[in-house]
């Protein structure tokens, strides 16, 4: 095998050039050029970075290299001549909770950090949160991923992308030059099954919409905060944490508007929705108990928000195999079957994200008042049902 030779390695393409003797240059498409040392270790071939060829010159990498195979011909571990113990360099869980903790900020809630944390102590960490970053290879990801990746694929998924985020963040501060073993194209989906093959689209369960008016009926005879606030959340067609979290300084009672902030929208965009007349008298309702020590319109009797279970819970004792958010698919159904209203108006109405430049630069004007003519007649239709829409206040609010 011939040598490389100083004076061409500038000029070489992309790529990676073996020197002999475990020594080997890689070429990246931006130019860089740097050293690696290759070698097998417990039957696996392990690679670790020597640095810049800026930095290394081809002499003194042959030379590190002839010291590193002498290292491991004595039963020393290579990593030993690059100072690879040193302190700075951590194990996995390590690099893990510094990056939980320095991307805390930037996620949406707080549940979106709790998944990372639950994730890593559930599948990751008992495998390789000891391990250190250089250490962990293509078969240590699949030790992982493997026992989850058919049996819970969407859980499998992220947790690949979320080891492979960590792997990323510890190789630029650690500077290490090393292919990330977590990565998809061209490494995993090469030895598993691609996600969208194997898993199956799981809908929420939802109500027929046929069915909506008598359900609504029954909620009419319930004035515990969890049927109340689940009424208000399928007469406006909004998810479970925007209701539960709805605030009266969000209310236009005058205007009989909603508005919820982009930063409790799922979409990180504001949504005004229009207040039919069922759901204007829940919030008067809601006005004649409301808490002084809180700003929430569904508070519980602690003065937080109703948890997601309050609903939950609620629809598995009185109608067992319904989701809360299967109640936005029963009026998405209903408007495409039962009226009128163009696609474009029912997705709006979900704050469906909408692909129209046109549509979108209309959204805050017309395209309300349109929406609202929507909304009262999904509100008239709900209430179809010969029973009293009155709510009887004399009863007292009870927590769910």
């Amino acid at each position: 095998m011939a040598k490389l030779e100083a004076i061409k390695i500038a000029k070489l393409e992309p790529g990676l050039y073996s020197d002999g003797d475990n020594l080997y240059l890689r070429v990246k498409d931006t130019g860089a050029r740097s050293w690696v040392f290759r070698f097998k270790q417990s039957g696996r071939t392990r690679e670790l970075g020597l640095g810049s060829f800026k930095n290394l010159s081809l002499s003194d990498a042959r030379k590190l290299a002839t010291k590193m195979r002498l290292a491991i011909l004595e039963g020393i571990n290579p990593d030993v001549l690059l100072n690879r113990n040193k302190p700075t360099i951590k194990v996995f869980k390590e690099y893990a909770l510094d990056y939980i903790k320095t991307k805390r900020v930037e996620w949406k809630n707080i549940k979106h950090a709790q998944q990372w944390e639950n994730t890593m102590e559930t599948y990751v960490y008992p495998k390789i949160g000891n391990k250190q970053i250089i250490d962990i290879s293509l078969s240590d990801v699949l030790r992982v991923l493997s026992p989850i990746w058919v049996s819970k694929t969407e859980t499998a998924s992220r947790v690949r992308g979320r080891i492979e985020c960590i792997l990323d963040s510890a190789a630029v501060l650690e500077g290490l030059e090393k292919r990330n073993p977590a990565r998809w194209k061209g490494n995993l989906d090469k030895v598993l099954a691609a996600p969208e093959k194997i898993q199956k689209v799981r809908h929420h369960p939802s109500l027929n919409y046929v069915n909506v008016p008598e359900f609504m009926s029954e909620l009419r005879l319930k004035t515990t905060l969890s049927a109340l606030c689940l009424r208000f959340l399928i007469l406006t067609g909004t998810r479970s944490a925007e209701a539960r979290g709805a605030k009266w300084s969000e209310i236009d009672m005058e205007s009989r508007i909603w508005t919820i902030p982009s930063e409790r929208m799922k979409a990180s965009r504001e949504h005004k929705i229009p207040i039919s007349e069922e759901a204007y008298l829940i919030l008067e309702f809601m006005k004649c108990h409301k808490n002084p020590k809180s700003d929430l319109i569904f508070p519980s009797s602690t003065g937080r928000a109703l948890s997601a279970e309050a609903l939950t819970n609620f629809l598995k004792r009185t109608h067992p195999g319904i989701s809360v958010h299967g109640f936005r698919s029963s009026f998405r159904v209903w408007g495409a079957e039962m009226t009128e209203f163009s696609e474009t108006l029912l997705e709006l109405c979900l704050a469906h994200a909408i692909q129209s430049e046109t549509v979108l630069a209309y959204q805050r004007s017309n395209l309300l008042e349109k929406r609202r003519s929507i909304m009262n007649a999904w509100a008239k239709y709900c209430c179809t049902e010969p029973k009293s829409n009155v709510i009887e206040i004399s009863k007292p609010i009870k927590a769910a």
